[in-house]
């Protein structure tokens, strides 16, 4: 259940971020859960093996590789999900960045990830 309620706020802050950024378009929410789901699948599985594959160029860069390694999940998600469009390389990156903020802020404003001991 926790999960399908993550990608549903993820795929709210899908159409924010597209809102925001004109070189992103989402048609719907459909496309954005769609987005959402896909992004998922991709950070479990495709990312871990490009974060060890590239992990010297990220030593080297101090982590600031990953930014590109999100902008290709980024742009990979625009090549399976149809409805969602991303113009190039910049905008992906663009995209990565802000659709972090809205995620952390969406999850900052949720009462249940607030733990009291």
């Amino acid at each position: 259940m926790r999960f399908l309620i993550k990608i549903l706020v993820t795929g709210l802050a899908v159409l924010v971020s597209a809102y925001m950024l004109p070189g992103v378009d989402v048609e719907n929410m459909i496309s954005a859960i769609g987005v959402a789901a896909v992004l998922a699948v991709l950070n479990a599985f495709v990312k871990p093996v490009l974060i060890l594959l590239t992990l010297p160029i990220t030593i080297f860069s101090l982590g600031l590789f990953l930014l590109v390694i999100n902008a290709f999940m980024i742009m990979l998600a625009g090549k399976f999900v149809p409805g969602f469009t991303v113009d190039g390389f910049w905008y992906a990156l663009l995209f990565s960045i802000v659709l972090s903020i809205i995620n952390s802020l969406f999850e900052a404003s949720n009462p249940e990830n607030k733990r009291v001991e």
